[in-house]
This record gives structure tokens, sequence and C-alpha cells, in this order.
């Protein structure tokens, strides 16, 4: 066991990624396009995105194993889930007595990884499963630098019924012409996402060593598992874990993710950035006592970056 896959250990961690030519992460609410801070410009992705990531990978990568199902899937129905709890404990869905509640909430911690991990609030009126407080927990992702939204025209020669165009008749056996769409992204984003991990809640919930090692590997790989045409090129560029020694913790999370500077590097040569290679990473090794940072993933050349005296 690594000492930041100790569950016994208070963890947190920066993760780095980027997109080039990619949608990250679409807002329905503003025709898909990339999600960003209109105040900064600065790129934006959901703590939930990212999550639902994670549970993809872990389905995938685990798939039919027991006690790694996922509660919150696609298409899926959660009262579904729960009612197997119920299943399990030869209970009726009327039976919302405190006991039921609790061994059911147990139930779901054990057999569903994103609730042990994760949380969920699960006290609906059909087969309550009471709540659960999930010890890891993510912030927004949020780019190192403003991006550009790009919404670009596309057509396509086929059309999906012969009466889609003011050209089309029913009696056509060809398209007498294509149809336009849509398509946004940005050029690149480098994008910088928080994460935390509590030894208290992780005990509440019964996530093992294996459970938090999974966890990081989905990290560096989940973007492997998720290509699509509108996500463009993403890739893990970073990891870098805070273990503590207490379990409570040594020093606050703020300052040992000060630590850590990323900048634009002097000999890009670029007006705006196109890779992660237009960055450098600069670590401050000297951290407090009894906190130990693990470079899981380092995709730059770190450069050490002395502390004031």
């Amino acid at each position: 066991m690594t000492i930041y896959t100790d569950t016994t250990k208070r963890q947190d961690f920066m993760y780095l990624y980027d997109v080039s030519d990619g949608n990250p992460n679409g807002c329905p609410d503003a025709n898909n396009l990339p999600r960003i801070d209109y105040e900064t410009n600065q790129g934006l992705m959901t703590d939930v995105a990212i999550k639902r990531k994670i549970r993809d990978a872990i389905a995938l990568t685990n798939e039919g194993e027991d006690g790694y199902n996922i509660y919150v899937r696609p298409k899926g129905i959660l009262t579904r889930e729960q009612e197997k709890a119920f299943e399990h404990l030869s209970k009726k869905e009327s039976d919302q007595t405190a006991e039921t509640k609790k061994d059911a909430r147990a139930y779901m911690c054990e057999k569903y990884y994103d609730v042990r991990m994760f949380g969920a609030v699960m006290n609906t009126k059909k087969y309550n499963c009471g709540q659960v407080r999930g010890p890891v927990q993510l912030t927004f992702a949020r780019s190192v630098d403003p991006v550009t939204p790009i919404d670009l025209s596309i057509t396509r020669v086929a059309l999906t019924n012969a009466t889609d165009t003011k050209k089309g008749s029913e009696d056509d056996t060809e398209a007498r012409s294509g149809q336009m769409g849509r398509k946004a992204f940005i050029p690149y984003g480098l994008y910088v996402c928080y994460g935390y991990f509590t030894p208290a809640f992780a005990e509440q919930t019964g996530v093992s060593s294996r459970d938090l090692k999974l966890f990081f590997e989905s990290l560096t790989s989940m973007w492997d598992y998720d290509h699509s045409a509108s996500r463009g090129r993403m890739a893990c560029r970073g990891l870098y874990v805070f273990s503590h020694d207490h379990k409570l913790g040594n020093a606050p999370s703020d300052q040992l993710f000060d630590q850590i500077q990323i900048q634009r590097t002097s000999a890009s040569g670029q007006a705006a950035p196109r890779s992660y290679k237009d960055y450098e990473v600069k670590i401050n090794e000297r951290l407090p006592e009894g906190v130990t940072l693990t470079k899981v993933v380092d995709r730059f050349e770190s450069m050490p970056l002395l502390a004031a005296n």
C-alpha cells in the first residue's frame, strides 16, 4: 500500500488535465457551448461531470465484480437500485424504521462504489436508504488561462427524412441537399481540479485502500475510456497528492496547494497556449512537517521553487 492510498490518512490532491480542439463539458442552457466563467473567460468543468467519467471508468474496469456496482449510471433508475437493498434485507417498501434505513444504507455502501466514495442522497419516499456523505469531494475544474469557445457550422450530405428541406419530397429516393449543424469546442485549455479525501467519512462508508487506489488510477486513465468526436483530445497531465500523517491533517489544504504553481513558459513563443508544453510546474518541496507529496503523474518538467527565507 502506498502512502497516498492509505485510507487512515487525509489526502489533498491537485489534478491537471487538458483538452485540445474539444468540448470538455457543454452547457445545455447555452446550446452546448463549453462552460466558462463569464467574468474571466476561464473554462469550467463541473465536479459532477468529472465524477461521471470516474464512475464510467470504474464500471468498465471492474464490470461484474461484487462491491463495484455504480449507483448513478446512465439511464438508471435510482429507486430500482435502492429496492435491491430492501430485497436483500427481506423488507417491504413500506418498512421505514430507523433500523431498516441503517441496514439499507450499509448495503448500498457495500455494493456501490460511488455511494461509499462520493456519497448519495437516498432518503426517497420509496425504499428509503438514508443519506451518505462520501469521503472524496471534488471542486469544479477551472482552466489556468482564458479559453475561447468557438461555434462552427458543419454540413451533412445526407438527410434524416426526405422532407427535411424545402427541396425535399416524400417521393425522393436521394437527398437533393444536405443539412446544416453546429459544433462547439475550445482550441486548448489546461484545467485544474482540487480534491479531498477525509478518513473519518471513509470509516463510515467502508472505503478500502483498493477503492482509493482505483480512484486515483481512474483519474489518470479515464479520458482514454471516454473518447468522442465532441471532446477532441483530453489527457491527464498531472496528479499531485499531499498525504498527512494525522487523519485530521497536518496543514491547511490551501497552504499545500499554494506550493504548486503553474505558469506559462518563457520559451513557448505562443500568443495563446496550445499544449501543456507551453506551461511549467514549479513545486516548493519544503513541505510542512508530517506532509508527504507524491507526484502520481507529472508530465511537466517540474522545477524546484525555493521557499522564501
